[in-house]
C-alpha cells in the first residue's frame, strides 16, 4: 500500500526495478522522488544507501528539485563496486512545521506564548535523543540554550524567536531530525562498476594496417602483425588514451570475400573484411595466421598493460560462409526456400561474405559456444569487449550473457554498437551493456547538440553510458568530408569535453576525409576491405597531424575531474546560433566549453554564463584560463569571445581565481 507520507515517481528506476540502473563508482547518482502529503504539515525525506553487503549508509537529506512541486532530489555516490539499492524515507517533520507556523504567527503576535511553549516541547525531544542521535556536548549546549530561550517570558518576543531562528541551531536540528509517521519506499537497485565504464578515451587501429609494408616493384602489401603493431602502442599511450580497441582478429573468409571498398571482385591478394569471421583456419576463437599466434596476442596485450593501456576486442556475432560453425552448427544459421543459407542484408546494403546468427534455432548452443568464446579472449587479458550490431540479437541474450560474464568477472565491460531505435538503444543498456555507442556522430547543429548533450546526462544516463566517437571504419560525416581541418578540432573538443568516454578511430589525426562517393559516409579506400598504410612518422615530422592536440585534450581529460563525469553539464547561453557553451563541474573544479561549430568562418559573440551552476554569485569574477592557448582573460557573467576556426574553434576554460 502507499506509504503514510507518500513517495511516487522513484527514478532511477530500470524496468520497473527488474534491471539495475547505471552507476559508476566515484560518480554522483541523482536520486529523485514525487513526495507530498495531506493538509499543511511540513515533511522531510531522505535517500538510503545499502552497498552489496548489505551496510546500511549514512541517510542523505533530498532537496526540492526544479520548479516541479513535490519535487526532491539527493545524491548518492557509490564507493565499492557491485550492487547496490537504495530506499527513500519520507516522514511528518514536527520542528519543520514549528519553524514555518512559527516564522508567520510570531511575529503577527498569534498564539505567541503556545509557539513558545511547542517549541520547548520539541526541542526536549530532540535533546533526549539516544544512539545515533544524541548529542554532543556543542549541540546539546544550543538546543539546551534554545529550550531557556522559549521558557524566559522576561525576554523580548524578537530575541527569544531569534534564538529558535539561530542557523547553528538549525544545523543540529536537520542533523538530528524528529520522525513521524515514518514510510520507507523501495529498495530500488543500482549497480556501481569500475571507473573505466565512464571514463576513458578509445583509440581503434587495425593490427593488420600498422608496420604494413608495399613493395616498390610489385606493389605486394606485407601485413601487419602484433608484433609490428606493438610498436605503435607506444604512440597511442603518448597522446593520452586509456583503451586500444581492435577489429576483429579472427581467420577472414575466402568465399564472397569483399575486395576494395566492398566490390565483389577481389584479387588474389585482398585481405577481405575482418568482419567476416571465420575460415580454413578456424573462427572466433582462432587468431588470424598473418597476425601471428596467440603469444604474440598475449605479448601485445601485455605492452598495452605495462603504458597503462586496456585492449578492447570486437565482438562480432557473424560467420563467413567457410566458418567451421557452417558445418559443425549449420543450425546457427537461417536456411531460405532454396536451401541455401541466408547472408546479412540492411536494405540496400548487402553483405555476401556474412551469415547472421539465426538465435530461434539452437539458443541454448548458441549460448554456450558464445560464452566459451568470450572466456578464451578473457583467459588472454580482454576485458573490455566493443560488441558488434548487437541489436540484430536478442535482448534475453544479451541479459544472460552479460549475467554469466559478470557473475565470475564483473570488471569485463561491454559496449554496445548499435546505431538504431533508441528503444533498442536503450533496452541494451538496460540488461547489463556498460557504454554505448551514440547518435552523436551525426548531431552537428547548436540546438540539437544541445539536446543531446542533455538527453545523455540527464535523461537517459540511468540506463546507458555514451562513447562519443567522432569517426569510425563505417562512419565518415559530411561534416568532416568538407569541414576542413577546423572540423575536426571541433569534433574532437565537443567529444572530449561532452562525454566522460570519446573515441577516435585511426587516420582521423591525418584528416582523412574523402569519401567513396558523395552522399556515402563510406571512406575512400575503406580499411575495412584493405590494408592501409600511414606514414605516421612523415606526418609527425612535418607536423601535418592533429596528435598534439588530440594529446592535449587527454591531458585535460585527466586533470580535471569534471570531464570524467557524466550528469554534471549545463548549458550556457550565446547570441550566436553556431557557438555553443556547456559547463561541467565537480565541486571546485569548473571547466566550461565554448566551441564554434563553423568551421568555415569566424564567429565573434556574447556568451552568458549561470553563474550559479558554476558555483559563483552572479555578481562575481575569475580568471578564465584557455587550457589550450594557455590566454588567460578576466570573465563575469556576461564575456565577449572571437573564435577563427582558422585559428582555435574552441576555448576550453576552466576557473582559476574568483575576485
Amino acid at each position: 500500500m502507499v506509504g503514510r507520507i507518500p513517495v511516487m515517481d522513484v527514478s532511477p528506476v530500470v524496468d520497473l526495478g527488474r534491471q539495475s540502473a547505471k552507476a559508476t563508482v566515484g560518480e554522483p547518482m541523482p536520486v529523485r522522488a514525487t513526495v507530498f502529503r495531506e493538509g499543511h504539515d511540513q515533511l522531510a525525506v531522505e535517500v538510503v544507501a545499502i552497498d552489496p553487503r548489505g551496510s546500511r549508509r549514512q541517510p542523505v537529506r533530498m532537496q526540492p528539485y526544479g520548479e516541479e512541486p513535490n519535487r526532491y532530489v539527493a545524491h548518492v555516490t557509490p564507493d565499492v563496486e557491485g550492487e547496490w539499492t537504495f530506499e527513500i524515507q519520507s516522514w511528518s517533520d514536527p520542528v519543520a512545521t514549528w519553524q514555518h507556523d512559527a516564522g508567520i504567527k510570531i511575529p503577527a503576535g498569534v498564539d505567541v506564548e503556545l509557539m513558545f511553549t511547542e517549541a520547548r516541547l520539541l526541542l526536549e525531544r530532540v535533546a533526549a535523543g539516544t544512539g545515533e542521535d544524541k548529542l554532543d556536548k556543542t549541540s546539546a549546549a544550543l538546543v539546551s540554550g534554545a529550550v531557556a530561550a522559549a521558557s524566559d517570558t522576561e525576554r523580548p518576543v524578537g530575541a527569544r524567536l531569534a534564538a529558535l531562528q539561530d542557523p547553528d541551531l538549525d544545523a543540529v536540528l536537520l542533523a538530528h531530525p524528529l520522525r513521524e509517521l515514518t514510510s520507507t519506499s523501495g529498495p530500488f537497485r543500482f549497480r556501481a562498476d569500475r571507473v573505466r565504464a565512464l571514463f576513458g578515451s578509445w583509440y581503434e587501429f587495425f593490427p593488420r594496417s600498422e608496420g604494413a609494408v608495399r613493395d616498390e616493384l610489385t606493389g605486394k602489401v606485407t601485413t601487419g602483425t602484433f608484433l609490428t603493431a606493438t610498436e605503435r602502442l607506444d604512440r597511442v599511450a603518448e597522446m593520452g588514451f586509456d583503451v586500444v580497441y581492435l577489429p576483429p582478429i579472427h581467420p577472414i573468409g575466402e568465399v564472397n570475400r569483399k575486395g576494395p571498398n566492398n566490390t565483389l571482385t577481389p584479387g588474389p591478394d585482398d585481405t577481405g573484411s575482418p568482419w567476416a569471421i571465420g575460415s580454413k583456419d578456424g573462427g572466433h576463437d582462432a587468431i588470424h595466421p598473418d597476425l601471428g599466434t596467440f603469444d604474440d596476442f598475449d605479448a601485445f596485450v601485455a605492452r598495452a598493460g605495462e603504458l597503462g593501456l586496456e585492449v578492447a576486442l570486437d565482438l562480432a556475432l557473424q560467420a563467413a560462409p567457410d566458418h567451421p560453425w557452417v558445418t559443425t552448427h549449420p543450425q546457427f544459421f537461417t536456411t531460405r526456400a532454396d536451401g541455401t543459407i541466408a547472408y546479412a542484408e540492411n536494405p540496400p546494403k548487402k553483405y555476401q561474405d556474412i551469415y547472421p546468427i539465426n538465435f530461434d534455432n539452437d539458443p541454448a548452443g548458441i549460448c554456450r559456444e558464445v560464452l566459451r568464446v568470450v572466456r578464451l579472449w578473457m583467459s588472454h587479458g580482454v576485458r573490455i569487449f566493443r560488441v558488434d550490431n548487437p541489436h540484430t540479437k536478442p535482448l534475453a541474450f544479451w541479459e544472460w550473457l552479460l549475467a554469466e560474464v559478470r557473475r565470475t568477472d564483473p570488471d569485463v565491460l561491454f559496449l554496445s554498437e548499435a546505431f538504431t531505435k533508441p528503444a533498442m538503444m536503450h533496452g541494451l543498456g538496460a540488461v547489463g551493456y556498460h557504454q554505448s555507442y551514440t547518435y552523436f556522430t551525426w548531431r552537428t547543429g547548436k540546438r540539437e547538440i544541445e539536446d543531446y548533450l542533455l538527453e545523455v546526462s540527464s535523461e537517459s544516463d540511468h540506463l546507458m553510458r555514451p562513447n562519443f566517437f567522432v569517426n569510425t571504419p563505417d562512419i565518415l560525416h559530411a561534416y568532416l568530408q568538407y569541414g576542413g581541418p577546423a572540423a575536426f578540432k571541433v569534433r574532437a573538443a565537443l567529444a572530449a569535453t561532452g562525454s566522460p568516454s570519446w573515441g577516435v578511430y585511426a587516420g582521423y589525426e591525418l584528416f582523412e576525409h574523402v569519401a567513396v562517393k558523395p552522399g556515402s559516409e563510406e571512406y575512400l579506400d575503406s580499411e575495412k576491405y584493405q590494408i592501409r598504410i600511414r606514414d605516421w612518422k612523415k606526418h609527425d615530422a612535418d607536423g601535418t597531424t592533429l596528435a598534439p592536440y588530440l594529446t592535449r585534450l587527454n591531458e585535460i581529460r585527466r586533470q580535471h575531474p569534471a570531464l570524467q563525469l557524466l550528469r554534471n553539464i549545463t548549458i550556457h547561453e550565446s547570441e550566436d546560433d553556431h557557438v555553443l557553451v556547456f559547463s561541467k563541474r565537480a565541486g571546485d573544479d569548473v571547466v566550461i566549453s565554448v566551441i564554434n561549430l563553423d568551421p568555415h568562418g569566424t564567429r565573434e559573440t556574447m556568451l552568458h554564463l549561470d553563474m550559479a551552476a558554476l558555483g559563483l554569485g552572479w555578481h562575481d569574477s575569475f580568471v578564465a584560463h584557455d587550457e589550450i592557448t594557455g590566454a588567460d582573460w578576466s570573465w563575469s557573467q556576461h564575456n565577449y569571445v572571437r573564435l577563427d576556426p582558422g585559428y582555435e574553434p574552441a576555448h576550453i576554460i576552466t576557473v582559476r581565481s574568483t575576485r
